[in-house]
């Protein structure tokens, strides 16, 4: 346990720092509370709302969970097609770089005029959002096998399924998490950046009430707990990432 605090401690040092130094700034009236609040009245304001803060976090979070899904699927998907056809790749990949190089805060209205107020352009955002990363990731380590693995299992008349299942996707795992740890924080910024121009719950929508009223200490407390929900699902992930790839783990 104490080694467990003492590497926490540690990895986040400068963050306790920069929170610190900000709590000096504010106190010592450099600037003024109205414009920066301090990181403690924005814990404060986070204990105040919690109850409601709470609700909209758990519709951002489904939200989410929803695009990353479906987003993951597509990815297996696609990036086997890709590995298998390269014809196929060098058509589509241009397409998926360009999908990732318009902003989502620019996609955003246009899916919400399309599709209504509802989940669905939020989760259709998510999707655009992880897809890119995850199928990237998964096709470099579809690549990263040998040939020499590749001709061993042509040796022993492997199929393309025992192949992908036996050494490829195995061989992927390590780019599969990486890209997933990517994947969380942008879909939660996904579904967060749709919430603002529509809707009647989550994350976003909250931030856009009290950024009406000018309640900036609300304002932070939002992302100060987007920022703590991303960091707890890429531990998450990375708890994973120890479980399946115990062999070869490092931290």
């Amino acid at each position: 346990m104490m080694s467990f605090v003492a590497k926490f401690l540690r990895q986040y040092a400068l963050v306790f720092a920069i929170l610190l130094l900000w709590q000096l700034v504010v106190a010592i009236g450099i600037l003024p509370d109205y414009l920066l609040p301090s990181p403690w009245q924005i814990i404060q304001a986070l204990i105040d709302d919690a109850a409601l803060l709470a609700d909209h976090a758990k519709y951002t979070l489904i939200t989410a969970f929803i695009g990353t899904t479906i987003g993951l699927l597509l990815a297996f998907v696609l990036s086997i097609v890709m590995d298998l056809s390269r014809n196929f790749r060098q058509s589509v990949y241009p397409l998926i770089l360009l999908n990732q190089t318009i902003p989502t805060i620019a996609i955003a209205p246009l899916l919400v005029i399309w599709l209504g107020y509802g989940i669905l352009p939020k989760v259709v955002l998510v999707v655009l959002s992880v897809f890119f990363p995850m199928t990237v990731s998964l096709l470099d380590g579809y690549r990263s096998v040998s040939t020499d693995e590749l001709n061993l299992f042509r040796s022993m008349n492997a199929s393309t399924y025992q192949t992908y299942r036996h050494l490829k996707i195995p061989a992927a795992m390590g780019y599969f998490f990486t890209g997933l740890k990517v994947a969380l924080s942008y879909a939660l910024i996904s579904a967060v950046v749709a919430e603002w121009l529509g809707g009647y719950y989550g994350l976003g929508v909250y931030m856009t009430r009290v950024r009406k009223s000018y309640e900036l200490d609300n304002m932070f407390a939002v992302i100060f707990l987007i920022s703590f929900l991303t960091l707890l699902l890429i531990a998450l992930v990375k708890w994973l990432q120890r479980r399946v790839l115990a062999y070869n783990y490092k931290e």
